[in-house]
């Protein structure tokens, strides 16, 4: 008896002794990184965007903590530390996301945030992730205007923003020799629909210097109804109809015009449109002009990490991944990419908030949909390579193809540093390296 207590009691003894040692020790299997992520679980966002997003998320989340991720991203979960999502729904407005925010790092204690689609809130989050010296990562939001009317430290965006949309847009149509002396838009009233807007028009008037802006339309985020503005359109008859509308006000707007003759009286043009193919099926008119915001889905090209992704979101979710899984992936490697740099440096510990802003600023990295790398705003904003297609019903998959598809360098589409991009766009686009 007195043995063991005498063994017991030195063990004891040693284990508190060792934990009092002044020395940080790698990070073990058992330490988790504990990571926000905010995407629309709910609200008309949240059926072809938001929850993509999430499944995403937890399909390579899981695929990460398994080890089960293609090179140069074997290693598990984070530098060996399993990641622990903590996942809330960005439904219900800026305000509210604030406050959400604050509560991921101040009553969750996560370790990171990462997502955020609407650009709305986006620019309301930025600034308190600064304020609270958190490191925020957006995945997916479009406006160009997060870092071009303010600077961040903590804050990072792992995709690019929507100039490439629309300037590479308007290089799709002039390549395929589309007519568009005449032009209407509708798009939504806020930030990503009005920069979208602004920026789409600015190229349209760089490469079809004739064209006319005829009917101009900017109804509210969410608005649901749009009878009123799809009888404008079709009065307008213009040449081509642009529009960066998403999420479910997209698939209100195809639906509800189709039958009332749009698409045969226009071109249809959608900047960011792929997320609502398989919900719209053949419901899609043919011949219509999509982006996905990057090469994405079935505008992928083949590689080991897309057939990993492609084949693994599909088999787990029963549909194939589309632009808001492929944006969250991006982001959630980049991240990795970051976390295990950061390891890299400080001797194999989990890294702290700065080590890991040191690691992200001007990091590159391959992704399914391509090299991301954080060229602009310091280092704090992505660019990336993008594709354009036209729609195509097949009814023997039962799914809409993609045809005509046109692939597009970054540094094509992206504004070079220091410039902001509606004056790279109107100073026409100079610098700009096309294949």
């Amino acid at each position: 008896m007195n043995h063991f207590w005498r063994a017991n009691r030195a063990l004891i003894v040693a284990s508190v002794a060792a934990m009092s040692l002044p020395v940080a020790a790698p990070a073990s299997a058992q330490e988790t990184f504990k990571l926000g992520i905010v995407t629309f679980l709910s609200g008309p966002a949240a059926d072809s965007f938001g929850v993509p997003a999430r499944n995403g998320a937890q399909f390579v989340i899981d695929q990460l903590n398994k080890g089960s991720v293609p090179s140069p991203y074997e290693k598990v979960g984070f530098g060996g530390m399993k990641i622990e999502p903590v996942i809330i729904d960005e439904n219900g407005g800026a305000t509210k996301q604030v406050q959400e925010l604050r509560n991921l790092y101040q009553r969750d204690n996560v370790d990171v945030v990462l997502g955020y689609i609407s650009s709305g809130d986006c620019l309301a989050v930025a600034p308190i992730a600064e304020e609270l010296k958190k490191m925020l990562v957006l995945m997916d939001c479009g406006t160009p205007r997060i870092f071009e009317e303010a600077k961040y430290n903590y804050v990072f965006r792992t995709a690019a923003h929507a100039t490439m949309d629309n300037v590479g847009l308007v290089r799709y149509m002039k390549a395929k020799n589309i007519k568009m002396d005449t032009l209407s838009a509708i798009n939504q009233d806020y930030a990503w629909g009005q920069d979208s807007r602004a920026d789409f028009v600015a190229a349209a008037q760089q490469l079809y210097p004739n064209v006319k802006v005829q009917t101009d339309l900017l109804p509210k985020f969410g608005a649901g109804q749009y009878g009123t503005e799809i009888s404008a359109l079709v009065g307008a008859g213009s040449d081509v109809v642009y529009s960066s509308l998403w999420g479910g006000d997209l698939q209100a707007f195809v639906l509800q015009s189709a039958p009332r003759g749009l698409p045969k009286r226009s071109q249809l043009v959608f900047s960011a449109a792929d997320h609502v193919l398989p919900p719209l099926g053949d419901k899609m008119p043919d011949g219509t002009i999509i982006g996905a915001r990057g090469s994405y889905g079935l505008m992928s090209q083949k590689s080991p990490l897309n057939d990993w992704l492609f084949r693994g979101y599909e088999a787990a979710n029963g549909v194939y991944p589309v632009q808001a899984a492929y944006r969250i992936t991006q982001s959630i490697l980049g991240l990795k990419a970051a976390v295990e740099k950061a390891m890299s440096k400080n001797g194999g510990k989990k890294p702290s908030t700065d080590e890991m802003v040191a690691a992200m600023t001007g990091l590159e990295w391959p992704s399914p949909g391509g090299l991301i790398q954080m060229k602009l705003a310091d280092g704090h904003q992505a660019i990336q390579p993008i594709a354009f297609s036209r729609t195509k019903y097949n009814p023997d998959l039962k799914r809409v193809d993609l045809i005509d598809i046109q692939y597009f360098a970054a540094e094509c589409v992206n504004p070079p540093p220091g410039v902001k991009s509606i004056e790279w766009i109107k100073g026409g686009m100079q610098g700009a390296k096309c294949n």
